[in-house]
């Protein structure tokens, strides 16, 4: 347990250039506390101590602003980044080396039972805001943009952007013309908003067409 919690320090200072001494992360990085209730709340949860694991893990979110459903399975080297608001569901499946941002859901779909909660493979990187929810597999070295919502399996080496989540480049070739951008995400509003003006655009045309043909049905 102690090795595992020195790793859990060593990555901060691996992922964020801000961190400037061990005292500094063990006393102020919320994302570090939230992990290390999570693992004792854990172990009390696989010793059938469900009530007491529940408790920490909401304890641990009053002071982190961190969810974890003491459920979830954590492996080596999380890192969770300005953590505030990321939740983590009862089934979720989190391997070595991943990265995650604030605001980030992995969650479910509705009241399915059984596995209903994502899986993150190993060296995962999680972007602010993003949500991938349902029983699914976010494979290896792959990249969810921020903001950006996940329903489908996505393959390793794969970055993913919008809404719904696309994957945008995979092993390193462009999918679609995108970019990681985090402002220029897809915007489906403004995209149905643009359209809606297309159309109006081309029922005027047509309207001034219909007028034009009367008035010349007139003056004849």
């Amino acid at each position: 347990m102690w090795k595992t919690f020195k790793s859990d320090i060593d990555v901060v200072f691996d992922q964020d250039p801000a961190a400037r001494s061990r005292l500094e992360v063990v006393l102020t990085y919320a994302g570090v506390h939230a992990i290390w209730a999570h693992r004792i709340a854990h172990w009390l949860w696989k010793k059938k101590m469900y009530f007491l694991g529940r408790l920490l893990s909401q304890i641990s979110r009053f002071f982190t602003g961190i969810e974890i459903h003491p459920g979830a399975v954590i492996g080596q080297r999380l890192f969770i980044d300005h953590g505030m608001g990321v939740v983590i569901g009862e089934t979720c499946e989190i391997k070595d080396n991943v990265t995650i941002y604030q605001g980030v859901t992995l969650g479910g779909t509705g009241k399915e039972k059984g596995k209903r909660h994502p899986t993150i493979e190993d060296n995962v990187l999680i972007a602010t805001g993003a949500k991938i929810l349902g029983s699914m597999t976010i494979g290896s070295h792959s990249r969810i943009g921020a903001g950006s919502v996940v329903l489908k399996e996505v393959p390793p080496n794969s970055t993913v952007v919008g809404i719904p989540g696309k994957v945008v480049v995979q092993d390193g070739v462009k999918v679609e013309k995108n970019d990681l951008d985090h402002h220029l995400l897809p915007d489906p509003v403004s995209d149905k908003f643009k359209e809606l003006e297309k159309e109006i655009a081309e029922l005027k045309s047509e309207l001034a067409q219909y007028k034009d043909k009367k008035n010349e049905g007139t003056d004849e």
